[in-house]
């Protein structure tokens, strides 16, 4: 059967100290058209404003019915218990389980060194999210996400002192002083943080 849905999958957050990991899955027709969607690629490679920009434009896409995408996170405390390519794994599953896909309508494309669970038809690809719009845009979608709820924790005040919207949990050095002056929070992955507290 030919495949006529294309379906992009990246995460954001696999290396910071504190914060969930996130999964963005994104499907398009394969006769979407990207010009909707200026400007997407890496989603390191763009400035906040545009991602947050191109984010807004394909939430309106999804409610206009041309595009559909789902992004799952899992938490620290899963990343301390589980390590991270389970918990990669896990965000994925349930990202694309929301989403209702049929296997044989789709044709996977994944960044690095992801994989899709084994009943679809899939296409690993280095730096992927250069080169595949689809992948592009998954990982805007799960890094805008996953920074928001950064930013939304860092307005608590228990995580006031870690300043999690300047660095969204990445190992700064401001961050790494943090965590030396006031231990680990319940957003940081301990496991990540041995060397912070020695």
């Amino acid at each position: 059967m030919k495949k006529s849905l294309i379906v992009g999958i990246d995460e954001a957050g696999r290396g910071p100290l504190a914060g969930p990991v996130s999964v963005g899955v994104v499907v398009t027709p394969k006769s979407f058209n990207w010009r909707l969607l200026p400007g997407v690629t890496d989603s390191k490679q763009l400035s906040a404003v545009k991602r947050a920009e191109i984010l807004k434009t394909a939430k309106r896409l999804k409610k206009e019915k041309k595009l559909d995408f789902s992004v799952a996170m899992v938490s620290a405390k899963v990343i301390d218990m589980v390590g991270i390519n389970k918990a990669i794994a896990t965000a994925m599953k349930r990202a694309i389980n929301r989403l209702n896909l049929d296997s044989a309508q789709c044709e996977v494309k994944l960044d690095g060194g992801l994989r899709a669970p084994s009943e679809f038809l899939q296409e690993t690809i280095i730096k992927g999210d250069q080169k595949e719009l689809v992948i592009g845009l998954a990982s805007i979608c799960a890094k805008e996400t996953r920074d928001a709820y950064m930013v939304r924790k860092s307005a608590e005040p228990k995580f006031e002192p870690y300043a999690f919207a300047t660095h969204k949990g990445y190992g700064t050095k401001t961050h790494r002083e943090s965590i030396k002056r006031c231990g680990v929070s319940i957003e940081h992955r301990v496991t990540y943080c041995k060397n912070c507290l020695k």
